[in-house]
Order: structure tokens, then C-alpha cells, then sequence
């Protein structure tokens, strides 16, 4: 979402540019506290839900999480009232990821245990991204962005087979084990199914009879071969974004445009021979 200041020679205007601009020192330190603030309240979250530590520093857990909130509060109520449509920020994703992470607190003065909602803090994390200008500045990032892109149908067509082999197995392992053998419904058996593919064995339930064990043994051997076909298409293309990327990287010493294609032999803008 672009944000857009009120007036250019407003109060609001001036927040504007520190809030939303890290092209002024005043923007940039605002952003570097932004990111420190955001990390501190995630990490008093995260030690606050040990609970050897919660019931040696709950006060203090309890006084940082209000000081936090506090101050994104304030941090939001000026995000609102500093751009010219405060109700498109306040239903864009970061605008309700920000009140998400404040409500929580003040809810919690009325229903008791509501502050365990302010793990939905985390997701300000994602501001990071944002304030760094990573999505859309990082060459890196791009690149992977189209190759999971361009791998989407492919990887669609994979899942869509593979949920097709572990409902056929779910309920061949149902009718083979039975209720008996814990294999209760096709979806215990789907589930026992997903646990044995993708080799991770729970050991919750397992098969008792020659069948069933003889089964199994072919899903574990199928879930090794399997295991490796989304990494592999996902690995071809970001292979091909990546030849890409260096053939498109040429640059003109004339004219200095980025570009050119690897069998160009001249620039495209100036003619001049690369």
C-alpha cells in the first residue's frame, strides 16, 4: 500500500515523512527503533511463556508487555492520523497485523488470559521486512519470489498426487489393520499414512499384520524418492531465475544500461559494441 501525506507543510505531514520515509535521519532512527522495540516485545513474549520465568518475572514481563503496547499504540494512532486515508492503512495487512498486536492487552483488563493473544505480535516481524525495503529492493529476493512462482503449478500437481496416494493408502491400511489394530477410521489411517511417507514415524500407531507391515514398508521406501521431487522442481527454477539474472546482468560502459541479453553485441539504447 502507498501511503500519502495530508499536506506537505503540515504537522501531519511531518510525521508523515518520519514514519513512513527512512530517507531523513529522523526517519531512519525511527525505523531502527521501530525494529528494536518489535524484537524486544517478541522476545519478552517468547521468555514469558516459559513458565519457571513467568513465575519468577511475571511484574516484570507484565510491565514490559503494557509499556510495549503503549508505545505502539501511540505508534499507530500516528500512522492513522498522518496519512490522507487512514481507513485503507487501517484495513491493509500491516494495519490490522498492528492493531491485532495491541488489542490484545487492553482486552485482558476485562477477560483474564486474553494476553496470551500477543503472540499475534510476532507477525510485526513481518514490518522488518518492510522497513528494510528487503521484498522489493533485494535482487536475492526476487529471484526466489519468481521461482516459487514459476514452480507453483508444478508443485500444485505434485501435492494434488501425493494427497491422492495417502487417501489410497489411509483407507487400504483401514480395511487391511481395522479398528482392532487402532486403525479406527480412513483418517487414522490417512494420518498414519502422512507420518510414514514423510518418514517422520510417530510410532502412535503402527500395523500388526504381515499385510499391513508389508505395506508400510513400501510407503517408507516411496516417502525417500517422493521426499525430493518438490525440492527438485523448486531447485530447477530458481536455477533458471538464476541463469536469468546473469544473462540479463550485462551492463553498457557507454551508456550504463543494465540489461542486455547474453548474445547482445550491442546496446540496445546507444549501439555502442559491449
Amino acid at each position: 500500500m502507498k501511503e500519502e501525506a495530508i499536506n506537505k507543510d503540515s504537522w501531519r505531514s511531518k510525521i508523515f515523512k518520519v514514519i513512513y520515509h527512512a530517507d531523513t535521519p529522523a526517519g531512519k532512527w525511527f525505523d531502527i527503533l521501530l525494529i528494536v522495540f518489535i524484537v524486544l516485545s517478541v522476545l519478552t513474549i517468547i521468555l514469558d511463556s516459559v513458565n519457571d520465568l513467568h513465575i519468577a518475572y511475571e511484574s516484570f514481563f507484565t510491565r514490559l508487555e503494557w509499556f510495549f503496547t503503549i508505545v505502539f499504540t501511540l505508534e499507530y494512532i500516528l500512522r492513522l492520523v498522518s496519512i490522507r486515508n487512514p481507513v485503507k492503512y487501517a484495513f491493509s495487512f500491516f494495519g490490522l497485523v498492528d492493531i491485532l498486536s495491541i488489542l490484545p492487552t487492553y482486552i485482558s483488563l476485562f477477560f483474564a488470559g486474553a494476553q496470551t493473544l500477543l503472540v499475534i505480535r510476532i507477525l510485526r516481524v513481518l514490518r522488518i521486512f518492510r522497513i528494510l525495503k528487503l521484498v522489493h529492493y533485494s535482487e536475492q529476493m526476487q529471484t526466489l519470489t519468481r521461482a516459487i512462482s514459476n514452480s507453483r503449478h508444478k508443485l500444485f500437481v505434485f501435492f494434488f498426487f501425493i494427497i491422492t496416494v495417502l487417501i489410497l493408502f489411509g483407507s487400504v491400511m483401514y480395511l487391511i489393520e481395522g479398528p482392532e489394530n487402532d486403525f479406527t477410521s480412513i483418517p487414522h489411517g490417512i494420518y498414519w499414512a502422512v507420518v510414514t511417507l514423510t518418514t517422520v514415524g510417530y510410532g502412535d500407531i503402527a500395523p500388526h499384520t504381515v499385510l499391513g507391515r508389508a505395506i508400510a514398508s513400501f510407503i517408507m521406501l516411496t516417502g525417500f524418492t517422493i521426499i525430493a521431487v518438490p525440492t527438485g522442481i523448486f531447485a530447477a527454477e530458481l536455477n533458471k531465475e538464476s541463469k536469468r539474472g546473469r544473462k540479463l546482468s550485462r551492463k553498457c560502459e557507454a551508456c550504463g544500461l543494465v540489461g542486455h541479453t547474453e548474445n547482445a553485441n550491442y546496446c540496445r539504447r546507444c549501439g555502442v559494441e559491449l
